[in-house]
């Protein structure tokens, strides 16, 4: 299949450009800069140069393509709505050129526990958005939720747990919240991108599939495994204190997000065999 591909040099679209390729698809990725569009050749994939606010080249390269797999997003918490707002433009561009044809868009499982949950749309501003994209099934696109575990992990991850490292390493102390029983879900990422792959051959419009390989990793794991790591002591805050003691992501380290991905699996036959999160950090793929 010619399948479009936004994202495209990023952490998950990186590794989902190289499953799909190898997969046989062929593949043409969005690309902003010369590094990113180098890095989406080397892959094996062609490069399309543009970015996710120009909605007229998105809707072209999608009505080239036989499916779109959607994973480019403005990360930038200060800016939340407006990037929520870009991502719907650019959803509803590619969309309205895929009637019969696939649309995968990367969501996330805050909020929900089994792929049949629906989160509150009153909550993160990108809820909405995937509540916008899942509509375009009415127009006949088969539009596929895939929602990924907070951690996708792996050797060259720059997202939350190295933050967490980042600040272990800063404060000379790792740090967990109350009793560290809360957990989060994780996926490493070679895992994640073969889900993509299943999910864009097989998975059933309007359906969400859940890239997560652990339902839950308690914090206070990974926070001792970043300090045997980094070889600094490990110490619970408060849960009052934890947005003072850690940042923006002293709120996510405090939450509790058991999620379930049995549908998925039964659904798609998807096993994942990567390593797992504290055996990545035990590694020294984090802190080394």
């Amino acid at each position: 299949m010619r399948i479009f591909v936004t994202g495209a040099s990023g952490w998950i679209g990186s590794h989902t450009v190289a499953e799909l390729v190898a997969a046989g698809h062929e593949v043409t990725g969005l690309a902003r800069s010369e590094e990113s569009a180098a890095k989406v050749e080397a892959l094996g994939a062609a490069v399309l140069r543009g970015d996710l606010a120009d909605t007229d080249l998105l809707a072209h390269a999608a009505r080239q393509s036989e499916g779109v797999v959607h994973l480019g997003y403005h990360h930038d918490f200060s800016q939340m709505a407006q990037a929520a707002t870009l991502d719907r433009a650019a959803t509803a561009a590619m969309g309205a050129e895929l009637e019969g044809k696939p649309l995968l868009f990367a969501s996330g499982v805050i909020g929900v526990r089994t792929e049949d949950d629906r989160p509150d749309s009153g909550g993160h501003p990108r809820v909405a958005s995937a509540a916008a994209a899942l509509a375009l099934g009415d127009r006949g696109v088969r539009v596929v939720a895939v929602r990924f575990a907070p951690t996708v992990h792996g050797q060259g991850d720059h997202g939350f747990v190295a933050e967490l490292v980042r600040l272990a390493r800063e404060r000379g102390v790792s740090a967990y919240v109350g009793d560290g029983a809360n957990v989060w879900p994780a996926v490493h990422v070679t895992d994640a991108a073969r889900l993509v792959r299943l999910a864009l051959d097989a998975a059933p419009g309007g359906s969400a599939v859940h890239a997560v390989a652990e339902e839950g990793v308690p914090t206070r794991a990974i926070a001792e495994a970043i300090g045997r790591g980094l070889g600094v002591p490990t110490e619970s805050v408060e849960a009052d204190d934890a947005a003072n003691q850690l940042g923006w992501i002293g709120m996510f380290f405090a939450g509790d997000f058991p999620v379930t991905s049995t549908q998925t699996r039964e659904l798609l036959g998807w096993e994942p065999t990567g390593p797992t999160l504290l055996s990545d950090l035990a590694a020294g793929h984090y802190t080394g």
